[in-house]
């Protein structure tokens, strides 16, 4: 598959999270039918075009941990102020997972 066009396709899942919801990696990858490409969305994820409105601080790991980036206390800070719960300092309430598989 084309780099750009997944991309593409990972950002157009990701603008239709809900607010304060949050999907992980691996599940966006298996809405694209490519469930064992958990890396390839984290890598469109750190390449996300600035010219993109992408809410990208709902996109964490599949045990609820968010990823260890530079952004990780911004990330929780949007998260916060969307509602997401948090059960420890960077684990994220498994309920608050957006299943739309």
């Amino acid at each position: 598959m084309n780099k750009i066009i997944f991309f593409n396709q990972v950002y157009d899942v990701v603008k239709k999270i809900p607010k304060g919801k949050v999907m992980s990696y691996g599940q966006i990858g298996a809405i694209l039918g490519s469930p064992y490409y958990a890396r390839k969305v984290g890598q469109a994820m750190s390449l996300i075009p600035s010219s993109l409105d992408i809410p990208w601080q709902r996109v964490i790991k599949s045990s609820g941990h968010l990823p260890e980036t530079s952004f990780k206390l911004l990330q929780k800070q949007l998260l916060l102020n969307e509602g997401v719960i948090f059960v420890s300092e960077s684990k994220v309430n498994i309920s608050c997972f957006f299943n739309a598989l």
